[in-house]
Formats: structure tokens, sequence, C-alpha cells
């Protein structure tokens, strides 16, 4: 076998593989032997049809398969063999001549190669890059606090309806006088929470009732946009909902308030275990912690978004094979117009990975299966503290983590983290980063600027 490689402008490459027979004649015999072996060709007993005849019927395509893994096999042994860092895939050049297989070796396959630019960069302590400390502030504790509290909260019956209140009772459709509309929409149990109602002269004329009061109001002037609404609260269709413009008589008879837990002692075992928290303070203190130990992921990324500006700078401006990378998008994606508005975020993307790959290499960063696995375990418990589980076991936790590392895509997503969490702390120890305080309000705000960029 022949294979030789041009690269005349550095990122566009030629490979061109030369196939003797000696190269598959080996590995299509063996093929055709062991199909012999297990064929079921009838007039010959299992296993006893002639070689030849096999060869007649499948030869050709074994033979095709065979030359195309071997090629295949071939590119990839080459370009690793050789260091040569390709993107995407090979694709067959323009210079490639057809092919008759039915013919005796040799054959000559060629390919267009993506090379990806040469990238010098080195960052050292002279490098400098700012580092966002998020301040833990009252407010912030107060906020996951009230959280808490509402989610351990429950539903109660009051006797007088206060904003956000559920009401729940009887409706019937009136005329005009006011009197009970003689075959008129009436639904039992209706649920009203007026809070929501758009028009303020309908809203307020639940101010301050009491259960077992009546409220005459109008559901096309509470909700004039709105038939869904409509038809929901009365048990009607869309269509008839369009069609109502009565006044209706509410006779309230459950009205449900959902209130807060209290921030005591119940509270803070449910939160963090029995006995883990003993006051309030301590609790606030809690709190803080978890707070500030969530907010380093933030900062983490910050960094990282500067780290990927700082070295795109530095690297400056790379030439890359872009017709080349165009036919490869075109080939996945089947649409040029979709190939032409993507083509440069994809550059800065793959400028980005190349970048990155070259940090990795140069901070000997590996990534084990239990750093994938830490990943996904500190996604769960952001999840989880989302809905205010801070507690629970590290075998829940686990559980949950490996569930989403089955997923193909989601496992992928994890172990790109893993090394960006292991490159985030390379950079702490290489570069030079000054740190600085700052709000989460006045982070998100930076954050928010940054992404208009």
């Amino acid at each position: 076998m022949k294979i030789s490689f041009e690269n005349a402008d550095k990122v566009n490459g030629l490979l061109t593989i030369t196939v003797e027979e000696a190269d598959y004649n080996e590995k299509v015999e063996k093929t055709l032997k062991d199909y012999r072996k297990k064929a079921n060709i009838p007039g010959f007993r299992p296993g006893q049809a002639p070689l030849s005849l096999i060869k007649k019927q499948i030869g050709e395509q074994v033979k095709a398969e065979e030359i195309q893994k071997l090629v295949g096999d071939t590119i990839f042994n080459y370009l690793k063999e050789n260091n040569i860092q390709f993107l995407g895939e090979p694709m067959p050049s323009a210079k490639q001549e057809e092919q008759d297989l039915s013919k005796p070796a040799p054959y000559t396959f060629v390919f267009d190669i993506a090379v990806a630019p040469e990238i010098k960069l080195e960052l050292t302590d002279k490098d400098k890059l700012d580092y966002y400390e998020i301040t833990v502030d009252d407010k912030l504790v107060d906020e996951q606090v009230d959280m808490f509290a509402s989610r351990a909260g429950k539903y109660e019956q009051v006797e007088e309806y206060q904003a956000k209140d559920m009401l729940k009772g009887d409706m019937k459709e009136l005329n005009a006088d006011g009197s009970e509309k003689e075959g008129g929409i009436v639904k039992e149990g209706a649920v009203l929470m007026p809070e929501y109602i758009k028009v303020e002269d309908q809203k307020k004329l639940f101010d301050g009732v009491k259960r077992g009061e009546v409220v005459v109001f109008n559901p096309k002037k509470a909700y004039p946009n709105s038939e869904i609404e409509v038809s929901s609260m009365l048990g009607i269709s869309k269509e008839q909902a369009a069609n109502v413009d009565s006044d209706f008589a509410f006779h309230i008879l459950e009205i449900t308030r959902y209130a807060k837990a209290p921030v005591n002692q119940e509270l803070f075992d449910a939160i963090y275990g029995e006995g883990a928290v003993k006051d309030e303070a301590d609790f606030r203190s809690k709190i803080a912690e978890g707070i500030a130990n969530q907010l380093v992921s933030n900062s983490d990324f910050k960094l990282l978004q500067d780290l990927r500006a700082y070295c795109e700078k530095k690297v400056g401006k790379l030439t890359f094979p872009e017709e080349m990378l165009k036919r490869i998008m075109l080939k996945n994606v089947k649409d040029e117009k979709e190939v032409d508005e993507k083509f440069e975020a994809s550059l800065e993307e793959l400028k980005w990975h190349l970048i990155k790959e070259q940090l990795v290499k140069a901070n000997e960063i590996k990534v084990s299966d239990d750093d994938v696995l830490d990943a996904a375990r500190l996604q769960a418990r952001i999840e989880f503290a989302q809905y205010g589980m801070s507690n629970l076991p590290d075998e829940t936790i686990d559980n949950y983590a490996r569930e989403m590392l089955k997923n193909r895509e989601t496992l992928d997503g994890f172990i790109a983290r893993a090394i960006e969490n292991k490159l985030v702390e390379a950079t702490k120890k290489l570069l030079k980063l000054k740190k600085k305080k700052i709000s989460l309000d006045d982070f998100n705000k930076m954050m928010e600027e940054d992404a208009k960029k």
C-alpha cells in the first residue's frame, strides 16, 4: 500500500492511498471461508458449497467492504501516527477518479483533509485576568429563607379574602335586572383567583369579601381578551364563552390561602436534617454557606468566558480551510442557506475548541469517570436545591446523577463540563488573578452585558 499526503497551504490536505491486492486479499479470503462454513445453499450440505460458488455470489461485495474498511482505517491511522490534527471528517476529493473494483488492483483513493490551523499559545503567571467573587448579603439569605418557608407552607381555610387567595363556590347567570336567569349557565364548585382578573373595577368587587357572601361580577368584562379563561371558569366551550356577556352571582363557599411555614426548628430540621441547625442565626449561616458554594460555579463560568476571550485575542486570526468545512457542514445539515447562516459562528466555536484542546494538553488535564460523575452530582445538587431539597442523602444524589449519565448526549455534556472544571482550576493556579468582590445583582448585570456583545 502506498500513502502520500500533500499539505501545500497548511490547512487543506490531500491524502492519496493506493491499495494493492495483497493489502486486502487475505481478509477477503478469510471472510469468504467463514461465510462458507455457515452458508446453507440448495443442492449442497451446510458448509460444503464450493468456494468458487461463494465467490461468485458475494465475492465482489465482500471485496468492496474489505477495501472500504481498509481505506477508512488507513486514513485515521495515518493521520494519528503523523500527528495531523484534522477537522470534521475526510471527504472524497474532486480529484478522485472512478475505481472499477471488478478489475484487478491497484485502486487509488484520494481524500480532502481539513487540517487544523497551527496555534501558538502559552500562558504563564504574567497573564492576568479578573476573578469575580460574588458576595452573599442579607438580601440573598432573606430570599432563600422566604423560598424555604414558602415551599414548606400549606393551604388554610380563612374567612375573609386577601390578595392571592383562591375562592371556590357556585356561579349562576343573571338577567339584566339581577334576577337568576332561567335555564342560564350554572357552575357549581367554580374556582377563581381574583388577583389575576385583568380589569381593575371587576377585581375590586372581591376586596374584603367574606365566606358565605355573594359577589356579582361579569366574567366577560373581567377577562375581555381571554375566552379560554371564561370557558374554564364557567365550564363551557370557547364558542359558548364568546357569546356570554351576562353578570354572574358568585356565592363564595370557601376561601383558601397559602400560608408560609414559620421559620422555626421544624423548618430547620426539614431543610437540613434533625438537629443539624440549632437556631435562626445558625440557619441563616448555613444558607449563606450553601449559596456561596453555589455561586462559585458562577464565578468559575465567568472566568472561563474571560479566559476564552483573552486566549482568542492572544492567538489572533486563524486561517481555516473554509470551503472544506462548508462541505463537511453541508453533508450533515443538507441546507446551504443554513450552512451560510451558521458558518461564522461555527468557526468561532471551532477556534475556541482548538484553543481549549491546546490548553488541556499543555496542562496535562485528564478526566476520569469519577470526575464526570462529580460534574453530574454537582448539577443534581443544584437542581434539587432549586426545590428546597438541600439535605438529600448521597445515595439519592448519586442515583439521580447516574441516571443523567445514561443519556449519551447528556454524558458528553458532563465530560465537557468535567474538562472545563479542571481547566478552570488549572487557570486559577497558572494565571495571576485579580480578585474582585461583587454583588449578585451586579454580577448578573455584567453577565447580561457580556451576552449582548
